[in-house]
Parts: C-alpha cells; structure tokens; sequence
C-alpha cells in the first residue's frame, strides 16, 4: 500500500489550478445514463472514485471514449442491464457512494434499478431513506434485500408528485430529480438541496430538453419529458480543493495565487476562512493568498469563542470542515468546530493531539481547538488517512510541521484529490509517495 513521506516545514510559493469538482462528477456522469445519445463532459477529474464510475457504466455497455485526462463522451444506447445482477457489478458499485447514483436514471428511463449497498467513507451514518422515499412518492416500488443488502426499485411508469424531502440531501435531490425528468406530469420537490452541482445538473439536464424551474432554490418544479437528448457539460472547479488550497497556505505561511476558481459559486468558504484570520484577494477566477506570519480567529460581536460548523448550502460545506480544524490549531485564539451531519468525522483529531495541537475532543460532533499562534509547531508522526477529507487535513498539519510525517491508506485521499503530491511538489513541498 503506498505512502506519503512529508518533510514538514517548507513554504511553498506559486500557482495552483483545482481539479474538477469530485462529487459534480459522480452526478453528471450517472445523468449520462437517461438519453441514448452522447454526452461529452469536460474538466472532470482524473481521481479513483471519478474513474471507477466511469469504468462500471463502461462494464454495463455504455459507450465511453476517453479523449484525455479530462475530458470523456458516454453514449448509453445499448444498456447492458443483466450486468446489472451479476456478482462483478455487486462487488463494484459496492465500493463507491455514489453509485447510488445511477438508481434514478435507471429506474426513470428503463423501469427498474438495482443496487448493491454502497460503500464511501466511514464518517458516521449516511442514511438513503431520502432517495428511496422519493422514489416511492413519484411511483416506484421498493424492497430491500436484508441478506444480500441489496435495494431494488421497479415502475411500469413514474408519474410526477409533490414531495417534502426529509433532509436536504445532495445525492439525494439528484437521484430524484434524475428520476422526476422522465415521469408523467410534475414533480414538485421542497427542501431539495441546491448546491452549485445540483444547479450544475439541473441545467446539463435542461440542455438535454428537461423542464426544470427553481434552479438554485430549495424549492424545484419538473415537467416530466418523454426523452432527452445528448448536449455538452464542464464541471465546475472542486470548491473542496480551493478551500484546502487556502489553507494549505495558511498553515505553511505560504503565498500561493489558485487559478480557475470561479469564486462566485464557493459561497460561504472564502468568508468562513477569513473567520480564522486569514487574508486573501478573491476575484473572479483566482483567489490569491498572501504569506502570513500570523493569523488570528475572530470572535463573535460580543467577544465570545467563535463557532464554525456545517449546514445545508447555501450553508458551509462539511467537507471543509477538518481543514478549517487543522488551520485553527496553529492560529490566535479559540474556536468550536461544529459537525453537524457526520458523527465520526472528527474521530482524526487524536492524530493532530499526537502531533502537538490542543485540541478538546468535546464529543462525536464538536472539538474546541485552542490555537498555537505557530508559536509551537506541529511536530511529524506516523498516522493514516481515515477518509478523503481528513486525510487532505493531516496532509496539510503535516506539510506544516517539524520533521518528518508518513501517512498510510493514501488511497483514501488519491479518491478525491487528482495528483495531488505532484502537484504540491510543483509548489515547493517535499512529498514523496512510497
């Protein structure tokens, strides 16, 4: 199994450009699914879990012409759906959350869907009751094999509904959406999440000559369409990579200038840093972050701890929310970080308290960090990645610290960040993969 080996300490300097959004990917490529024409993606990210799907619709028959690192056409007009039920497909969408994906394309377009539980990091429980309930609402019937964990959705026809969605689930709303676009009549979904990549779905899916209104609100409208047609789509730049990428250069006191962000759709995370004391220069498309020697969190109006935690969007994305916890251990004062709708997310903080920070693990949701104001470096240690966005966490601490840092099961971050050691190299870090 490969590892990282990080030389800590080093300030970095220059550009850097994010990947594709990673979890836009998983949703647009599953989209592929409800037209028999073709659809070229462009921007998409050259990462495991981003590949891996693309190879499982490939195993079902789709036709997939990789044109280069970033840039793919499916045409799934020959839909192998037997694959479906053999024990190759079940090992495979097993080891991928987003497989769930493909459900309400294939229920929408072909009447019936079958998945294997999915797999996906282990941060604490991720119910699918939203997908399924939805699915039921707009016709489908469903049944889930205890035995063989296995759900399956079968409809002559969906027919559009109301439906009040019980979270504000990202996959979620995808999935039902994906299926509402080939009902009969309307869907009406409140609560739906909208995230820039559901808006991103939404217009690819219109494009292709769906009926979607709303977009960008929590409440969509969808005439159902008797079929769509092929179109084009670029991802978005990963808003999660922008967010490390700033506080990468936080923690290394390093001056760093990310290219290609549109930072009109990151929302709260330019805002959420700068809580922590970080200065940055956000236009457009670049987003520049100067060396600092310091940095300092700020309190709330009446002087009281800052708290930072995740919420729905337009809320801050929980994905960010072990890097925000690792940039505050080395910055002036204090801060609660609030995890909200994963309880084992925070469960790497023991690795950052063997590294020096002074971190109180309150319980599975909340950690109080007192900062170091870099006046006592982390210090590097043997630790291992327990999820893509925790170990992009102890990547940076240990980018930050004195001495020399490994970090095994490296294949947990390779699932979300696209050569991401060569790409640090570029900027000056010493990281070697062993």
């Amino acid at each position: 199994m490969d590892i990282f080996k990080i030389e800590g300490g080093h300030r970095l300097k220059g550009s850097i450009t994010p990947q594709g959004a990673k979890n836009e990917a998983l949703q647009i490529i599953c989209a592929t699914l409800l037209t028999d024409e073709e659809v070229q993606i462009s921007n998409l990210p050259d990462i495991r879990d981003v590949n891996f799907l693309i190879e499982l619709l490939g195993k079902m028959n789709v036709k997939v012409d990789r044109q280069g690192r970033d840039r793919c056409t499916f045409r799934a007009d020959e839909v192998n759906l037997d694959f479906l039920y053999s024990e190759e497909f079940k090992k495979d969408a097993m080891k991928l959350r987003g497989s769930i994906m493909l459900m309400g394309p294939l229920v929408a377009r072909y009447g019936k869907a079958y998945i294997p539980r999915p797999g996906g990091d282990k941060i604490g429980r991720r119910r699918l009751d939203t997908h399924f309930l939805g699915f039921q609402k707009l016709g489908a019937r469903y049944e889930f094999d205890p035995v063989k964990k296995s759900y399956y959705l079968e409809s002559e026809k969906l027919k559009g509904a109301d439906m009040l969605l019980d979270e504000a689930s990202v996959t979620g709303t995808a999935n039902i959406i994906m299926a509402a676009v080939l009902a009969e009549g309307e869907t009406i979904i409140y609560n739906a999440a909208c995230e820039p990549y559901i808006q991103q779905l939404c217009r690819m899916l219109n494009r292709m000559g769906a009926q979607i209104s709303g977009i960008g609100s929590n409440l969509l409208r969808i005439k159902g369409v008797d079929r769509l047609g092929g179109t084009t789509h670029r991802m978005l730049p990963d808003m999660i990579e922008i967010g490390s990428f700033i506080g990468l250069a936080a923690m290394t006191g390093s001056e760093i200038t990310i290219e290609d962000t549109t930072s009109s759709q990151l929302g709260q995370i330019p805002d959420v840093f700068r809580k922590l004391g970080i200065a940055m220069e956000v236009e457009e498309e670049r987003i520049h972050i100067p060396a600092q020697e310091r940095y300092e969190i700020q309190t709330f109006i009446d002087g009281s701890i800052q708290t930072i935690s995740d919420a729905p969007w337009p809320g801050f994305t929980p994905d960010l929310l072990s890097v925000a916890l690792v940039v505050a251990t080395q910055a002036r004062g204090s801060v609660l970080i609030h995890q909200k709708m994963f309880e084992s997310r925070l469960f790497f903080v023991d690795k950052l308290i063997d590294m020096g920070a002074q971190i109180i693990l309150c319980d599975p949701h909340r950690a109080a960090v007192i900062g170091l104001d870099k006046q006592m470096p982390l210090r590097g240690i043997h630790m291992s990645s327990p999820d893509i966005r925790a170990g992009v966490a102890l990547l940076i601490a240990a980018l930050s610290a004195e001495g020399t840092s490994y970090i095994s099961n490296i294949h947990q971050i390779d699932r979300g960040y696209q050569n991401i050691d060569g790409r640090l190299r570029q900027l000056g870090a010493v990281i070697e993969r062993e």
